[in-house]
């Protein structure tokens, strides 16, 4: 079954998830609303997004070690209230993305914190290897742009592949989470280390 905007553009006002969230909830459903709305309350991104924007004061700093000494992480995760962030289910989310973060060695925790200039490099080099390529100049943009959004999925946190479950990625299991605690919560900062590096 063809999923149509309109389609995606009413279970994201019903449910408030994200669009790619609906589209995804709607194939898995085969475009019936009511399944889709359940599949995304079953994984929590209904809920999880109308928490988005609430104030998140509290949280934790968490740490993970790794390979005997040789990578360590530190990282914060805001919450809205102390109560949640003491839970096993909130401090087992900060371990396990601590330790993605030891093992996928992201840069940044969104796209807006990435260095522009990193990204510009970037683009040079994408542009550069397409025009070595021979590629029409009206495609080059095109492509340059898609190798762009490949990079931010490598190396911007919430983008990357969850290494525990590549099917989704970390702010998918983020927002699983908010949605089973039921408060809104932040990736906020985090520092990796490594030795020799």
């Amino acid at each position: 079954m063809d999923i149509t905007a309109k389609m995606v553009k009413e279970l994201r006002e019903a449910t408030g998830a994200g669009m790619m969230d609906c589209k995804n909830a709607l194939k898995e459903s085969d475009g019936d609303m009511d399944k889709a709305g359940d599949y995304l309350r079953k994984k929590g991104i209904a809920s999880a997004s109308k928490k988005e924007g609430r104030a998140t004061g509290q949280g934790i700093v968490g740490s993970y070690i790794h390979m005997g000494g040789k990578v360590g992480v530190l990282l914060e995760v805001a919450c809205e209230t102390d109560f949640v962030a003491r839970t096993d289910d909130f401090q087992d989310f900060v371990h396990n993305v601590a330790m993605h973060i030891a093992a996928a060695s992201p840069l940044a925790v969104t796209r807006e914190e990435v260095d522009p200039s990193l990204i510009e490099k970037e683009k040079e080099i994408y542009r550069g290897q397409m025009e070595e390529q021979g590629k029409p100049a009206e495609m080059i943009d095109k492509i340059v742009e898609g190798k762009v959004d490949k990079y931010y999925s490598e190396i911007v946190l919430l983008e990357q592949k969850y290494v525990k479950d590549p099917d989704v990625t970390v702010a998918d299991y983020l927002k699983s989470i908010i949605g089973s605690l039921g408060e809104n919560m932040q990736i906020k900062r985090f520092s990796r280390f490594q030795i020799g590096s």
